[in-house]
């Protein structure tokens, strides 16, 4: 697999050349840019590929909170800042980790592992090359192994905070990864996102009773503005 394509954005020059220390260290990333201010990480964005993304908060002329909110497909983001303040409105952006300065390298390792993980994922190639394979199955990793996990196994997911839990008949897995990330690998017409904190199989759904959805023994949250189109999809089906 290729070397993750990664940028720097920040602003101090101190704390740029400590962060591009640690990235050059990590033989999966590839640095292709490094930018003083989100202005010049846009130039860099509209050029480049560019897979994962670095990105301060507080800085001159526009915030990395807001950049990150003009941009219409960003890239994967790890967020830095010396203020922890931040941390709820940069998970509600889906970025892949947050890292409060001045943070240890095995913190940074951690994060940056965590966009290897979902970078992984989502890039599986087909045998012999070209475009990425859809399989009908995908790793995740849990505790110190990887675990092999059907669709068809599937039952539903839930999320909670920056982990989600994969649920099967069998039993569950516990991973680090966000809704939005696993939304973006699974089969999108086998599965639905039912509640900002659930996905569930459509097959695995044997009925929904108010506003929850019935899976086997399980009565999972149904959201009011999702409800339409929702039981419009089952009943077309």
């Amino acid at each position: 697999m290729k070397k993750i394509q990664t940028i720097v954005v920040e602003d101090e020059p101190l704390a740029r050349e400590g962060l591009l220390s640690y990235v050059r260290d990590i033989d999966y990333l590839e640095v292709v840019a490094e930018c003083e201010s989100a202005l010049e990480a846009n130039r860099v964005l509209t050029s480049v590929p560019v897979d994962l993304m670095f990105l301060d908060i507080q800085m001159p002329r526009l915030t990395g909170i807001d950049f990150l909110k003009s941009l219409a497909k960003p890239p994967m983001v790890i967020m830095t800042t010396a203020y922890p303040n931040f941390a709820l409105q940069g998970y509600e952006l889906d970025v892949i980790d947050y890292l409060v300065k001045p943070f240890p390298f095995d913190r940074f390792l951690k994060a940056v592992n965590k966009a290897h993980d979902f970078y992984t994922l989502r890039n599986r190639p087909a045998e012999g090359g070209g475009a990425p394979a859809r399989e009908d199955y995908f790793f995740v990793k849990c505790d110190y192994r990887y675990e092999k996990i059907h669709f068809d196994a599937i039952l539903y997911i839930e999320g909670m905070e920056n982990y989600v839990v994969i649920h099967t008949a069998e039993k569950s897995f516990m991973t680090l990864l966000r809704m939005k990330n696993v939304e973006e690998i699974l089969p999108a017409p086998a599965f639905m996102r039912i509640h900002k904190s659930y996905i569930a199989s459509v097959k695995a759904i044997s009925s929904i009773d108010g506003n929850e959805v019935v899976i086997g023994s399980k009565r999972l949250p149904l959201s009011r503005e999702k409800k339409a189109d929702i039981l419009e999809r089952l009943l077309r089906n």
